[in-house]
């Protein structure tokens, strides 16, 4: 490990050192496609999909729009190895078994995500995309350009530009099944030679996909939400320029949509039809973002470019849960209460080298602070209270470096490398609804670490990329309790790809190899010395596989695809805590301490009963295979075009937990069908949709002792009108 993160350091610095000055024209457009040619932005350049030596599925507007791709979990659907699980408050995102297995808020994400550049808390993730002009997922470590929390990879969502090329935009109306109807709207405006603004809106409405039937006024699962865009570009010179966006989110849903998991105490009080829920409590959620970000542009007259990128974010999400999700009279009342703010400001700083030329370089900072409160009041059997109070002050600085090196004019090297520092200092409380202090989640952490990548890139001609390389990430620890802390996570990644162009263009391949050393997984558990929840280092793991990406247009015919296998193993041979099995035995009870001796302290609990030793298994949320395919024609029929399109996901077996339960830890395959034909004429589009068209019952995530059911089939129309 120290040898490879030496390496890479001297590497950076002596390239750096004697790299010379060219010319270059700075792109500063969003990842997109055009005119068939697929462009990404996630190593701070512009640069052509199969030019890039790192695994990545990305799409455009269009290409979205047509795979129903509307909010990060369906990006699961046409992104190998790519998983998104519900699990309420977050969203487990995983990328080849690496990613976020943890729900707690000095826990950092594994797999990044950024919007319009800013990275993004893992709260408040699941707003609906409007105005996109592309995503792109990169697979693997993405130690130089990401840093401290890409051990599994990273996600770019970047939204439409404005331009100065004249007035455009688009208007769009979906109606639908469960009562859904919504409106989108974007508008480009000049307002002058050097300055333009483009605004967009969207909000959508649908009713809740399932009944409740105990006379509660919320229905959980239904969805309000309306969202706005306003961006704008100015370039006063061919030197400069700046892009300044703002956006906000408003989202209620009525509460989680949950159901009690088998093998559990309220497994028989369940409902025999899964979407009919029978809450004894009323319940919300309410989610609203805010988020500002700040480009800045400057091209020297040698063609080198100076970037500032400015962000703040502020999340705020208010939950009230039913946490049992039953009506039966026979279990202790168990409500809770949460409310979660999160503030982030971010800043970044690149220099890059021109771009004409094949020697490149980009050397950048990077610093980011997050302030979060956490409230969380559990009411268990009437007014037995637990508060729980946790604010963390997470601060991450990094400074980064990467060079390509042409060794020849087929053959380059690039070497990369990051150095990360990261602190968390945490207060809070744990107390009774008396005022008796149980616990302090509060305390004091900091690591650093160097990460990045050493890689070496074969073109024998435009078609053909042919790379292998070697590559570190990492995710930081945090705090335990106020005197320990959990270690960070490391991956060593070994890969190789191949990318080709075949058959005169109208065939395109992204292949690849990995092998991941996977040391020191990090999971929730409780602690018993004081019973709070706690992250543990629960053991190490190797993952390797394969997997594979298609794109074929010929005339009027389209074959797209992707493939993904992951063997992974974790370590056995760890003690701790079966958080679910105490779930399940002690519901709603929280953070009590283990008793020493019969009543001492008072109240505590005896975890004894409660621990397991770790087996050896699969990686969490690592389906072994994965799989999507989607077909489409494209019929001209004179004053009108017909495009129907087929589309299929599968998503292998996968565990939420490291029990290895074959029920209650398991989410199991589902394959799940969607299709839609559009009509397009003059500047309009007229789209008929469908997603789940078998109406798969599926469970989407897992908790302590709930599940989450997905969506059902879902069906309508849309409207869209371009000027």
């Amino acid at each position: 490990m120290r040898k490879f993160g030496f390496l890479v350091a001297a590497s950076c610095a002596a390239v750096i050192a004697a790299s010379p000055a060219y010319a270059q024209e700075a792109s500063t457009a969003a990842a997109e496609t055009t005119d068939d040619i697929i462009y990404v932005t996630g190593q701070k350049r512009n640069e052509r999909l199969q030019d890039v030596p790192v695994a990545i599925t990305a799409l455009g507007a269009d290409a979205l729009q047509e795979r129903q791709v509307t909010r990060v979990e369906d990006l699961q659907r046409i992104a190998p190895a790519l998983t998104v699980a519900t699990s309420g408050l977050t969203q487990a995102v995983n990328i080849r078994g690496i990613g976020l297995a943890s729900g707690n808020a000095n826990a950092s994400n594994g797999v990044a995500t950024y919007v319009d550049g800013m990275f993004q808390p893992p709260v408040v993730t699941t707003t609906s995309f409007f105005d996109i002009a592309g995503v792109e997922v990169f697979r693997g470590p993405q130690g130089t350009f990401v840093g401290s929390n890409s051990t599994g990879g990273a996600i770019f969502i970047n939204s439409a530009n404005p331009d100065l090329d004249g007035v455009e935009g688009y208007a769009q109306a979906t109606v639908g099944n469960f009562g859904r109807y919504g409106a989108e709207a974007a508008l480009n405006l000049p307002l002058s030679q050097t300055l333009a603004v483009r605004g967009a809106a969207y909000m959508m409405r649908r009713n809740s996909f399932y009944d409740v039937n105990t006379g509660l006024t919320a229905r959980p699962g239904s969805l309000e939400e309306i969202a706005g865009r306003v961006g704008l570009y100015w370039e006063p010179s061919d030197n400069f320029d700046a892009l300044l966006k703002a956006e906000w989110n408003d989202k209620e849903t009525e509460g989680y949509a949950w159901q009690p998991g088998p093998l559990t105490r309220y497994a028989a009080f369940a409902n025999a039809n899964p979407f009919l829920l029978s809450y004894s409590d009323e319940t919300q959620n309410s989610e609203r973002n805010f988020q500002s970000t700040l480009r800045l542009n400057y091209t020297t007259n040698s063609g080198i470019v100076l970037r500032s990128l400015s962000g703040f974010t502020r999340k705020r999400i208010t939950n009230l849960y039913d946490q049992d999700a039953t009506s039966a009279p026979s279990l202790p009342r168990s409500t809770q209460y949460q409310y979660v703010n999160e503030r982030e400001i971010t800043q970044e700083i690149n220099i890059l080298s021109p771009e004409d030329e094949a020697f490149k370089w980009v050397i950048g900072g990077y610093f980011q602070q997050n302030l979060i409160e956490v409230v969380n009041r559990n009411f268990v059997g009437g007014n037995n209270t637990t508060n729980i109070l946790v604010n963390p002050d997470k601060r991450t600085k990094g400074v980064f470096a990467q060079v390509t090196v042409p060794l020849s004019e087929t053959l380059s090297v690039d070497i990369g490398g990051r150095h990360s520092w990261y602190s968390n200092l945490s207060t809070g409380s744990v107390s009774l609804g008396n005022g008796t202090v149980v616990g302090n989640p509060g305390g004091d952490h900091s690591d650093r670490m160097l990460t990045g990548k050493v890689a070496v890139n074969w073109q024998p001609n435009s078609d053909n990329l042919i790379y292998a390389f070697a590559a570190r990430g990492y995710k930081a620890g945090g705090i335990q309790t106020p005197t320990t802390s959990f270690r960070p996570e490391t991956v060593i990644d070994y890969e190789f790809g191949w990318k080709s162009t075949l058959l005169d263009g109208a065939l395109q391949t992204q292949l690849g190899a990995f092998y991941y050393d996977y040391t020191d997984f990090q999971l929730d558990s409780i602690n018993p010395v004081n019973g709070l929840a706690s992250v543990f280092n629960i053991g190490d793991a190797t993952v390797k596989g394969f997997e594979g990406q298609f794109q074929f247009e010929q005339g009027g015919f389209m074959l797209d695809g992707g493939f993904s296998y992951v063997d992974s193993s974790l370590s056995a041979g760890t003690a701790l805590v079966d958080t679910r099995a105490f779930a399940l035995a002690n519901p709603g009870v929280t953070n009590r301490p283990q008793c020493t001796a019969p009543g001492v302290p008072n109240p505590c609990i005896n975890y004894a009963p409660f621990f397991i030793s770790t087996t050896s298994g699969p990686n969490l949320y690592s389906p072994k295979w994965s799989w999507n395919a989607s077909v489409a024609y494209e019929a001209d029929m004179g004053n009108v075009t017909v495009t129907p399109r087929l589309s299929y996901s599968w998503i292998g077996d996968q565990f939420a937990y490291v029990a290895y339960n074959p029920v209650r830890d398991r989410i199991a395959s589902r394959g799940l069908l969607s299709a839609n034909v559009s009509f397009a004429f003059d500047d309009f589009e007229l789209q008929a949709f469908a997603s789940n068209l078998t109406d798969e019952v599926y469970v989407s995530g897992r908790t302590a002792v709930n599940q989450f059911i997905g969506a059902p089939r879902e069906y309508g129309m849309r409207l869209r009108a371009e000027f």
